[in-house]
């Protein structure tokens, strides 16, 4: 466990929460603990859902650090953005429901852990940039590839080319939160959400999140469609499919299993 990290399992949820002060940055060392955590849960059969915030009322992520990048050593840059990457893209590929409650300021990679999540709920006072090329760099840890296909080519221009910043409630008109809540609510409201998936079945859950993913793939309808066809058939080898079925027709709540 990262001393930068923390983590709680509440039920069927995992709470991890980013914490290093006074603005919740990443370090190589949080970013290949986050690739690790993940991992780990994605093996916990009895995890459904991830929660992900920042500690305190500020910041949920302002990002890396940039006296990481003061010295222009290339080679520490790579590291660094080896690690964005990885930590990300096991974020994305969790089997479950991933869910960032946004306290706070989200900043650069900040933002961007926050888009490698399945959803978002922000707090009416957070702000979200991705504001890299302002010093010189650039999102390189899936801002330029997530952001345009939730809020469309024209404002991930305006974040990224012009530096925009954006408050919650604009974040939810260009659709890059699905929800803003009251101050200290976003953990509260992810919990709630994420307390809505043990309800549904974790091996369906799983399937689903792969079928709607690989919509970014650009493959045609008819692709899409032949993998609804095959990972609906693909249930059938499940105890969870079984115990659905089975139990909505016994009029009783279903005892998930994940497999």
């Amino acid at each position: 466990m990262s001393e930068f990290l923390k983590l709680e399992k509440r039920d069927h949820v995992a709470v991890i929460t980013i914490s290093n002060p006074p603005a919740n940055t990443w370090t190589l060392e949080s970013l290949t603990h986050l690739t690790t955590l993940v991992e780990g849960l994605n093996e916990d059969r009895a995890i459904y859902a991830l929660v992900i915030t920042g500690e305190g009322e500020k910041f949920f992520s302002a990002g890396a650090d940039l006296k990481s990048f003061a010295d222009g050593d290339a080679g520490n840059a790579n590291a660094m953005a080896q690690a964005f990457g990885q930590a990300f893209d096991a974020l994305t590929r969790f089997r479950g429901v991933s869910i960032a409650a946004i306290n706070g300021y989200a900043m650069g990679g900040g933002l961007e852990c926050a888009l490698a999540c399945d959803i978002r709920i922000a707090e009416e006072q957070a702000q979200m940039a991705l504001p890299e090329a302002t010093v010189g760099l650039l999102p390189c840890a899936g801002g330029t590839q997530n952001l345009p296909w939730l809020v469309g080519e024209g404002w991930a221009k305006r974040m990224i080319l012009c530096g925009e910043r954006v408050k919650a409630d604009k974040a939810l008109a260009i659709g890059l939160v699905e929800e803003v809540v009251g101050t200290g609510e976003s953990l509260d409201k992810a919990m709630a959400l994420a307390a809505m998936t043990a309800k549904q079945s974790p091996s369906s859950i799983a399937r689903c999140k792969t079928l709607i993913m690989s919509a970014r793939d650009g493959r045609s309808h008819a692709d899409g469609w032949r993998m609804e066809r095959e990972l609906f058939v693909d249930l059938f080898s499940t105890e969870d499919q079984r115990e659905g079925v089975n139990a909505f027709l016994e009029k009783r709540t279903p005892q998930w299993k994940n497999r």
